[in-house]
């Protein structure tokens, strides 16, 4: 275990080398020019030059991803190019908006999708469990948007039980209203990811519905249900840990939609602005944490699979 824990994270760390890379340079091929954002439209070719001589841009561009990613390591990840405020304290800040708000999707579609997907698939040769298994179908491919969009409209414009915009200034000091300005976001995420967890539970629970052993219980005297609750249900739940850590990346994907939908001061709506003023060192490190998150996602997931699976164990 031990020798998987180590690869694991060499894994982790080469994954996060690589993303950095990729990022840094993709950034850079990118029109438009910080140093004209910051001067002004009315600024002159002379103090363009200086601003960017002021923010160490004509620097070899080695040069300046060996400072950033050395800074990273030490868990700096710099400073505004174009505010000058350190990148980590309003990222951090950001974060007690996204992470929550992917916390709270992340249950919405677990709780949505898991007990749908057994029941749809415990009820596929009857009507309902069609009728589940289609609905899942059309809202799996229902743009995140369009979902908020039908929710604002139901929810809050009409019945009025949800805020619709906005996050209360002090933040989670005021945990009601800010908790409750989560819900309907986190639900237009959920409802959409919930369909795809559905779609994959049934699947794997018609999988175990077929395997010898369930059938072998219900041979026994026990009730298929129940031979699929004892002996099916757990392979089932490790088959969707497994696709947990992709959910996690599309949670956060749609995060980014969401929070400009809902004006969510997040990190998604932070990462649109930082883009559009070409303040490179803002968006390199807010795109490396996000990657990092959900490599680290992936590998908790990995490892939790290999603790709790017998198999996995017994192949190693």
């Amino acid at each position: 275990m031990l020798r998987f824990l180590a690869t694991r994270v060499a894994l982790l760390l080469l994954g996060l080398l690589v993303a950095a890379v990729l990022i840094f340079a993709v950034l850079r091929v990118l029109p438009g020019d910080v140093a004209q954002v910051v001067g002004g439209t009315q600024a002159s070719a002379a103090q363009v030059a200086r601003i960017r001589s002021e923010l160490g841009l004509d620097r070899p561009v080695v040069l300046q991803f060996l400072d950033w990613i050395g800074g990273v390591a030490r868990l700096d990840l710099g400073r505004s190019l174009v505010t000058g405020s350190p990148v980590a304290a309003e990222l951090g800040q950001k974060l007690e908006v996204t992470l929550p708000l992917a916390g709270l999707s992340l249950l919405f579609g677990l709780g949505l999708g898991l007990p749908l997907g057994v029941l749809s698939a415990v009820l596929h040769r009857r009507a309902g469990g069609f009728l589940i298994a289609a609905a899942a179908q059309l809202l799996a491919a229902v743009p995140v948007v369009f979902a908020g969009v039908l929710l604002i409209l139901l929810l809050g414009s009409w019945l009025h039980l949800l805020p619709v915009q906005g996050f209360p200034l002090d933040g989670w000091r005021q945990p009601g209203r800010a908790f409750a300005s989560l819900i309907l976001p986190a639900l237009t995420i959920g409802v959409v990811e919930g369909a795809v967890v559905l779609r994959f539970t049934r699947s794997a629970t018609l999988e175990a519905l077929g395997q010898d052993h369930v059938r072998a219980a219900a041979a026994r005297g026990m009730t298929l249900n129940r031979a699929l609750v004892v002996h099916g249900l757990p392979g089932v739940l490790l088959s969707v840990v497994s696709v947990i850590g992709l959910e996690i990346a599309a949670l956060l994907v749609g995060a980014v939609v969401v929070e400009q939908l809902f004006q969510l001061p997040g990190v998604g709506r932070m990462l649109v602005a930082d883009v559009g003023n070409r303040d490179l060192v803002k968006v390199q490190s807010e795109l490396l944490v996000l990657t990092g998150l959900i490599l680290v996602v992936g590998a908790v997931v990995d490892v939790v699979h290999r603790l709790v699976d017998p198999r996995e164990r017994e192949a190693a």
